[in-house]
């Protein structure tokens, strides 16, 4: 590999990097924002495992959507649609699960349940890996 092809791919790295750190933040923002509890306060405050395990779990999901956006992208313009779609994803997988599959897990989760906390990280990640391969064309 030539110098300046070894500096392209540097710098391409530096800015996907960035950009996936950049979206993260933004899902990590967003997510509290749209759950009814605040995973933060009952995290940190309430040491509130079944919040901590949700919470990884959707933020663990959506970095491995972002991956194979990252992976399988032809352009940044590309990562940047297919990153937007997997952050709207895994919110769609919080929304559903609350008002489809488990109804009271919010009361549930502040409850610290350990079980539901599992299960919406587990439904997260499943969700994550779907969407990572998915991406794929």
């Amino acid at each position: 590999m030539e110098q300046s092809d070894l500096l392209l791919a540097v710098a391409n790295f530096a800015i996907y990097f960035a950009a996936s750190i950049v979206f993260l933040m933004l899902f990590k923002v967003i997510y509290v924002r749209v759950t009814p509890h605040d995973e933060w306060k009952l995290i940190k405050e309430g040491k509130n495992t079944s919040a901590a395990i949700a919470f990884g779990g959707a933020v663990l999901g959506f970095a491995l959507a972002l991956a194979g956006a990252a992976s399988n992208s032809i352009s940044f313009v590309d990562f940047t649609l297919w990153g937007t779609i997997a952050l709207i994803a895994q919110i769609a997988a919080f929304v559903i699960v609350r008002f489809v599959f488990i109804p009271g897990i919010v009361s549930r989760i502040e409850a610290n349940e350990v079980s539901a906390g599992i299960m919406l990280a587990a439904t997260s990640v499943s969700v994550g890996l779907l969407n990572a391969a998915c991406m794929t064309y």
